[in-house]
């Protein structure tokens, strides 16, 4: 690529795509190994040298102190990680970094990425874990062209890649047609230029132009854009999502082989802003940026990565200065943090202990969605002695006349929290085309979670919606209409342009019984059953895999299948407490609880804070008859994970059959203040004052039903068994 492509071949060296791993050298490693010794947790770690060979000694999977050489580096600025190789081919990232900061910054020294946990070799995140796995959690976004081949039936991988760094056809795609075309150019021949022997160009940015109109103060796309070629082949990589299969070149739709995560906790606040690590692409799909027609290179150089312009000269490009830049806009010195475009609009979180994300959403700071759902603001990450009160009330004497439109985020925390008018806002706004198709599918996605014979119906008709975010959201909302229904509704979504969408079509389709479809259904069915498996080999390193694998083979009633892959979760991650809450649940169904019981308690000795298997523990003493033993496990669910509604209904509702009625009482009225809006935990609350005969308080919490929930049938029912006391 050099030889023609000088000046973006300049751009691209010594950039974060061209550091993003390295062979391990004088010339690469950043961190200190000069006989520096750091202790986390009771270990002490030794960097050093071993002639030219950069070496560690610490803590092995076995918990030993043991040699390893480091083989290579990952990164480079804010920090460096580096990765050791084992002999069954995983190459396993150390916990331990060196912050590559200047020292006047902090920097230069050595840090552990969860410095404020502790993570002994039993640890689900030990570095030598499932879940510190380059193979699969790294390698296809650090390297070009990957192949991860791993081999299920030894556990081991061959790794191999075209480059180990995110070189050019990580972007462009193989380059030999191109070179070979380029050989043969004929300059005078118009014609000759075609496709230029590349699996696509990126013409459409190079055509466009911003232009601010007279009387406007902020740009315009000229032409609009029409296709999104460049940030998906970006989004590749800056997302947070879930690989189902290889992509055949960079410019493929992303939706195709890439699962994009909802605006889901904990991975966003309930206003869509970044709480976890969650690279830039679902934030950006939420901006106006992204809706009036920005792409990745309007701001960042493709090849160097670095912001086109410099602070405020950047956006300045598009939004007039003298208009925005001034403190008549942004009420700060100039100069200062205050008057900082991003400060205000990106504001930064830290992860990685040293790494700072901004927030691509580009949004109008919020500080009053602060005070009504607890999400961060720009406002107060700079102002830290003050409250999010004081920042809404500055930003109303600021622009007094400015009202808000209700916010995405204030229809989805009120449906979250149960509340009744939450359910209707997200039907109209899963229906509003304005509103941005990730918000529509994580509306959607709420509701699946509360399903309605409103949302059923609606998702019947969104199955064809031109998003196939929300297209997938709604085939899972098909999953609450019985087997034979869904054949008719959903068996044309086999056939959907988009790799996702046809996964989800077919596996929204695993309970439907084969011998109900004609012969020719039937074959398309069975294809399509072992194309989603085959599907999930490219994947199979992965415990989550298996169990979702599990969960598709027990839909279809293959016992015995399903119980094979949630032993292969089990193996590949001892800990992973879903797939053992599956599996015994599954044995319950086959009248195993005694395989049961001893599965759950393992989970609970590797994990005594497996909230889930404590839950699960208590229902099957429960159903021994073992009532004690049932409560203490209950109650250890419901006192770990008060968040979790369920758990405190179960651990209230088994108390009363215990004949423990006012312990029952306490427990639910403490829950309701974490979950008013929890019917099931209202109703209790009525029927057992009913049964203790305290009319008064049964009367109290009756009036929240009626005001909460006033059409429903539990509600009437419980009004004519109260009058009649």
């Amino acid at each position: 690529c050099i030889a023609c492509h000088v000046n973006e071949h300049a751009a691209w060296e010594d950039s974060h795509h061209d550091l993003a791993m390295q062979h391990a050298n004088a010339e690469t490693v950043l961190g200190d190994f000069s006989d520096i010794t750091f202790e986390k947790d009771g270990v002490t770690s030794r960097f050093y040298k071993d002639g030219e060979t950069f070496m560690v000694d610490t803590d092995g999977p076995d918990g030993v102190i043991t040699t390893y050489a480091i083989a290579y580096t990952f990164g480079v600025d804010p920090l460096q990680q580096y990765l050791v190789e084992f002999p069954d081919g995983r190459m396993q990232v150390l916990g331990l970094c060196w912050d590559s900061r200047p020292a006047s910054a902090g920097g230069q020294r050595w840090f552990h990425l969860y410095e404020d946990d502790t993570v002994p070799h039993t640890d689900i995140l030990h570095w030598t874990g499932v879940y510190q796995n380059w193979n699969f959690m790294c390698a296809e976004c650090h390297s070009t062209d990957l192949k991860k081949n791993y081999d299920p039936a030894t556990d081991t991988f061959a790794t191999h890649w075209a480059d180990m760094d995110v070189s050019c056809e990580a972007c462009h795609g193989p380059g030999e047609e191109h070179l070979a075309w380029a050989e043969t150019y004929d300059e005078s021949s118009a014609e000759s230029v075609g496709t230029m022997g590349l699996a696509h160009q990126y013409p459409a940015n190079d055509l466009a132009k911003w232009i601010i109109e007279e009387g406007q103060s902020t740009a315009k796309r000229v032409p609009a854009r029409t296709e999104f070629t460049e940030i998906e082949s970006c989004a590749q990589c800056h997302s947070r999502r879930s690989q189902l299969m290889e992509r055949s070149v960079p410019t493929q739709s992303i939706m195709e082989t890439h699962l994009i995560e909802a605006l889901e906790a904990p991975l966003y606040y309930d206003d869509g802003q970044i709480r976890d690590e969650v690279y830039v692409y679902g934030s950006f799909l939420q901006s106006k940026m992204y809706q009036h027609g920005v792409t990745c290179s309007d701001c960042h150089d493709p090849h160097s990565t670095r912001t086109r312009l410099p602070g405020n000269a950047l956006c300045a490009t598009c939004h007039l200065p003298t208009v925005y830049d001034t403190p008549k806009h942004h009420f700060h010195t100039q100069g200062t943090p205050g008057a900082s475009c991003v400060e205000c609009h990106m504001p930064e979180t830290t992860y990685m202990v040293v790494d700072p994300r901004r927030d691509h959403s580009i949004r109008i700071p919020r500080p009053d969605l602060s005070v009504k759902l607890g999400s961060p603001n720009a406002c107060n990450q700079c102002h830290t002695d003050q409250d999010a009160t004081w920042a809404a009330e500055h930003v109303k004497q600021w622009y007094p006349d400015t009202e808000y439109p209700t916010h995405y985020g204030e229809d989805l925390a009120l449906a979250r929290s149960g509340a009744p008018e939450g359910l209707p806002r997200l039907l109209a706004r899963v229906q509003d085309t304005e509103t941005p198709d990730i918000v529509r599918a994580t509306a959607l996605s709420t509701l699946v979670n509360q399903p309605s014979q409103e949302s059923v119906m609606l998702s019947i008709q969104l199955l064809h919606d031109a998003s196939p975010m929300v297209r997938i959201q709604a085939l899972k909302m098909m999953g609450y209409l019985p087997p034979t229904e869904r054949w008719p509704l959903v068996s044309p979504l086999l056939e959907d342009p988009i790799g996702t969408v046809r996964h989800e079509a077919i596996n929204t389709l695993a309970e439907v019984p084969l011998d109900s479809l004609n012969p020719e259904d039937r074959k398309t069915l069975k294809a399509a059953f072992d194309e989603w498996l085959k599907t999930m080999e490219l994947q199979a390193d992965r415990p989550d895999t298996h169990l979702n694998i599990g969960i598709f083979h027990y839909k279809r009633g293959f016992l015995e299948a399903a119980e094979k892959a949630y032993k292969q979760a089990l193996k590949l991650e001892p800990q992973f407490a879903q797939a053992r809450f599956n599996l015994a649940d599954l044995y319950r169904a086959q009248r195993r609880d005694d395989e049961g019981e001893g599965l759950l308690k393992e989970g609970l000795r590797l994990d005594p804070e497996a909230w889930i298997l404590h839950h699960a523990l208590g229902l099957l003493l429960h159903r021994r008859g073992e009532s004690n033993a049932s409560l203490t496990a209950l109650a250890k669910a419901a006192h770990g994970a008060p968040e979790d509604a369920r758990f405190q209904y179960v651990y209230a509702i088994a108390l009363n059959s215990a004949g423990r009625s006012s312990e029952a009482l306490f427990t639910l009225e403490n829950a309701m203040v974490h979950h008013p809006n929890a019917m099931d935990m209202c109703m209790a609350l009525v029927s057992i004052n009913m049964e203790m005969g305290l009319k008064e308080q049964a009367a109290k919490y009756l009036k929240r039903m009626q005001e909460r929930w006033p059409n429903a049938q539990e509600t009437h029912a419980l009004t004519q068994q109260l009058e009649t006391l």
